[in-house]
């Protein structure tokens, strides 16, 4: 049973006074199979030009690889797993990015699928996939997607 108040992430105050925080991301974390840190190095640090970022000392023993994306603490994080993304599951995470064009050509050259997608106003995007099969998407904000609708 709740026994807090709901909190409203429009900046509205709390009946006690305070002033909510709204929840951010602060990571995401993908399966990969057991052995494919490379891979993962490869085309995260690679071809996408991610740095990785130093696992903490208790969680070494799991094989994971972190890169930081975005300003803070943001992150990506690839963990070991049995259970793995079927070919088609749509699940995946976005990158923006400052020059979709050249990310593009990157990728291509790279030899990785370029997958286009449904548009969406001042969002041009595509899609690919990691040498694992997880679905990235990258974009370029332009603006407010509601803008022009």
């Amino acid at each position: 049973m709740r026994t807090k108040p709901f909190i409203f992430l429009n900046g509205t105050q709390l009946k006690d006074g305070s002033n909510p925080i709204m929840p951010r991301l602060q990571h995401v974390s993908t399966p990969i199979p057991a052995g494919a840190q490379q891979q993962v190095r490869s085309f995260y640090g690679g071809v996408l030009g991610l740095e990785e970022k130093e696992v903490p000392q208790t969680l070494k023993h799991l094989n994971l690889v972190w890169f930081a994306v975005g300003e803070g603490e943001l992150e990506l994080h690839f963990v070991p797993s049995t259970v793995l993304v079927a070919e088609e599951d749509p699940r995946h995470f976005c990158l923006v990015v400052e020059d979709l064009d050249a990310y593009k050509k990157r990728v291509s050259e790279a030899g990785y699928p370029i997958i286009e997608d449904l548009a969406i106003h001042n969002r041009p995007r595509f899609f690919t996939k990691d040498p694992l099969g997880n679905r990235v998407e990258l974009t370029v904000i332009l603006g407010d997607y509601r803008d022009g609708q």
